[in-house]
């Protein structure tokens, strides 16, 4: 046997056990009072919480524009359907066109730069080969020259020495030496000339390095100015809203030719875009039970809008905290809804399992009287027809069956609905 019990209240119950606390006790002798009684029976019990529950669209937003402009054209209305990345509207930005054509002027001058920049690093480079081929043939000249030297200074030691034995004329050895210092002379000249062609060098791999860092120089201003034009091709991508998911146009906010501008705030809103092929049923606990409730537990919701029929989830989520303001705690379960029947906004009803008690002690509600300060009581009959008040704690109630979680044992017999009061050791007769 499986019972399903819920929250509600025992005022009910309350009210029949002060309403019988009214009624004087019998006197001991009488004859016995004829009674109905029920057994404690074996029972899986179910403890649920019966809430308000309102369906929300999975995902909800509101389309803003990033540009100020004036609303160029409207794709989409209330109620349409629209698909990831569809377009719903477009902000003319004339201002922002603009200035990326004037910024690919800049780029295309830039780039041009750059072109003369890697002619002048091609000049520079023919200047240093043809400096350092200098240097290559001034070198050549000095060791030609180096050797006529040497020539020029063994013939006029050959004919010093001649000169000294008189063996030739001294008239040669002027004209000896007159060829040596003319060699001494070029060879200053061939020295001179590796100088400066030294120099050359330096100057042409100077000016090579100019020109490299003209072209860095123009690089980097064009990638600037790429840069600059990506940003603003960002921008005026931004003037084309899209849909951010697959959803419906649930409000239209703006109308053709409004001057919309870039802001978050809600009042700036072109489109709210509801994502509905799955929803969200939100319901608030109350604190008193919150604490039973657990994601994956069992949660079955009705609508109005559809009398005969119910909707079985599992709870998704909890907030995990109490509301100061309502001393609630929100639960939240999801359903696929492709079909499109729960429509955000529907109001319902949900019921959340909370918890489960195998083999629990059970009595029909109407068995149950309270005392005076509100504490549960039953009346006992023993196999004689002897009644006896037994104090109880119960558990789980669902308005027409109690659980009883202390004071009676299994098959234990108590006196059903009765107006009559009854005291111990009072004898009746069970009629059933």
């Amino acid at each position: 046997m499986q019972l399903f019990l819920s929250s509600s209240s025992r005022a009910n119950r309350v009210v029949f056990g002060l309403l019988s606390a009214c009624i004087p006790f019998p006197a001991l002798g009488q004859a016995p009072v004829p009674v109905r009684v029920v057994s404690v029976q074996t029972a899986e019990t179910i403890q649920t919480t019966v809430q308000p529950a309102t369906v929300m669209p999975y995902f909800s937003v509101e389309i803003h524009p990033r540009v100020s402009g004036y609303l160029k054209s409207i794709a989409v209305d209330i109620g349409d359907k629209v698909a990831e990345g569809d377009r719903l509207a477009e902000v003319a930005v004339p201002e922002l066109e603009r200035r990326a054509e004037v910024m690919q002027a800049e780029i295309d001058q830039r780039q041009a730069k750059q072109t003369q920049a890697m002619a002048g690093i091609e000049l520079a480079q023919a200047n240093v080969d043809a400096a350092e081929a200098r240097i290559r043939e001034a070198k050549s000249k000095q060791v030609a020259v180096e050797a006529s030297v040497a020539a020029a200074q063994a013939e006029h030691d050959r004919t010093d020495d001649l000169v000294n034995r008189q063996s030739i004329q001294a008239r040669l050895l002027d004209e000896a030496r007159m060829r040596l210092d003319s060699q001494k002379a070029a060879r200053s000249a061939a020295d001179s000339s590796v100088v400066a062609a030294q120099a050359d060098v330096q100057v042409a791999k100077a000016k090579l390095a100019q020109a490299e860092a003209d072209l860095n120089a123009a690089k980097a201003e064009t990638r600037v100015a790429e840069a600059e034009l990506q940003e603003l091709r960002v921008m005026i991508d931004y003037a084309v809203l899209k849909a951010p998911f697959d959803g419906v146009v649930s409000q239209r906010l703006a109308n053709l030719g409004d001057l919309v501008g870039a802001s978050a705030q809600s009042q700036n809103a072109l489109f709210l875009v509801n994502q509905v092929s799955r929803v969200r049923i939100h319901t608030f606990v109350p604190e008193r039970e919150a604490a039973g409730v657990d994601r994956g537990d069992a949660l079955v919701c009705s609508f109005p809008a559809f009398p005969n029929e119910t909707i079985s989830a599992t709870v998704t989520r909890t907030s995990g905290r109490i509301d100061e303001a309502t001393r609630t705690m929100l639960v939240e379960a999801e359903w696929e809804n492709a079909d499109g029947k729960l429509i955000p906004g529907m109001f319902g009803q949900a019921t959340i399992e909370l918890s489960v008690h195998a083999n629990a002690k059970t009595l029909p509600a109407s068995s149950l009287r309270f005392s005076a300060d509100g504490q549960p009581y039953v009346y006992r009959i023993d196999a004689d027809g002897i009644v006896s008040r037994a104090d109880v704690k119960i558990g789980d109630d669902d308005g027409s069956t109690i659980e009883v979680m202390e004071g009676l044992d299994i098959n234990d017999q108590v006196i059903d609905a009765h107006l009559q009061r009854f005291v111990d050791g009072q004898q009746v007769v069970v009629i059933n």
